[in-house]
């Protein structure tokens, strides 16, 4: 279970073995059994003997940003990574090998974006058309992907990242069709985003992001260390990588919400600037839309595991492949 503590003025404390979530409203005790991770949100407090306790028992507290980034975090010194995974990630990062991997992660991410695509039902025949249309440019891009070779990956980087975003941009052409009228959007926004929909899926992308370093860390790999995001100073690069196998879970709960008119106006507040924000309300149903899509379990070569488990998973197989490479 993941603890979420968003709301200004809430505060987190120990008793005993549990938490106590305690707001102007009143309190209420949570057993620390069961509970993996906690999330804490600006405006919020948590006590250092509730850190103490999460260190106990092993649970990761992330704090986040108004964006749903992940600007801070308290892991178990359990975790640590070992010499050899970290060895072998940078011989990894600098090898042919990471030249395959990454071709190979663009490619899933198309191939899940057209899946995705191809799942929403088209209301005539030109939005149809207008589908394939995207679906076929989109598997231009998949074959350009697997064609393209170099000695090492910044042989091919400028390249692969210029693919890699004509291609969001046709697949959310796409699936602009179906949303809403009021709803649908230019082009893609951040820092800050100017319309709802970029306001969730902003949102989603970093608490997405926050679990996918916390899986990294966790099974000993540096998030710092990346393949084709290698340029960012003192930021989590392998984690930009990583995410692109799986930003479409985020984009499947978004659009869901907003194409079954589940979003209201509280659920955020557009600034003078015209820039977009998630209000606490719109949070805490993204965050609970989304972490219960990726608690649901799925059969994926034959076992049944949550989406949760298969991020953590990949990121086991991972830190073998990078163990290999120190030899």
């Amino acid at each position: 279970m993941e603890l979420v503590i968003n709301t200004f003025g809430t505060s987190l404390n120990r008793d005993n073995e549990g938490f106590v979530i305690s707001t102007s409203e009143g309190r209420q005790r949570i057993p620390a059994e069961g509970i993996t991770s906690i999330q804490i949100s600006k405006g919020a407090q948590i006590t250092s003997d509730a850190v103490m306790l999460a260190v106990e028992r092993e649970i990761e507290v992330t704090f986040m940003d108004r964006s749903g980034n992940v600007i801070g975090r308290i892991w178990s010194p359990k975790y640590g990574s070992v010499s050899t995974i970290r060895k072998g990630q940078l011989n990894f990062s600098l090898s042919h090998n990471a030249i395959d991997w990454i071709k190979t992660v663009i490619r899933q991410k198309i191939e899940n974006q057209q899946a995705l695509i191809l799942a929403m039902n088209a209301p005539d025949a030109p939005t149809e058309n207008r589908v394939q249309t995207a679906i076929r440019r989109l598997e231009d891009y998949r074959t350009k992907i697997a064609a393209i070779d170099g000695e090492v990956i910044s042989d091919i980087a400028s390249t692969l990242r210029g693919w890699e975003g004509l291609a969001s941009k046709i697949y959310f052409e796409a699936l602009n069709l179906f949303l809403p009228e009021q709803y649908r959007f230019e082009k893609r926004s951040q820092h800050p985003a100017m319309d709802v929909v970029n306001a969730f899926l902003n949102y989603g992308y970093g608490v997405l992001y926050g679990k996918i370093e916390g899986a990294l860390i966790k099974t000993g790999i540096d998030p710092y260390i990346g393949v084709l995001h290698r340029d960012d100073y003192n930021r989590p690069v392998l984690v930009y990588d990583v995410i692109e196998l799986y930003r479409v879970w985020v984009d499947y709960v978004v659009y869901t919400l907003v194409i079954q008119n589940a979003v209201t106006d509280e659920y955020y507040s557009v600034q003078p600037d015209g820039s977009c924000w998630l209000e606490p309300l719109g949070r805490r149903v993204l965050i609970q839309s989304l972490n219960d899509y990726l608690e649901e379990t799925v059969e994926v070569k034959g076992n049944v595991r949550s989406r949760q488990h298969q991020m953590f998973l990949y990121a086991q197989n991972l830190a073998q492949q990078f163990k290999n490479a120190e030899r």
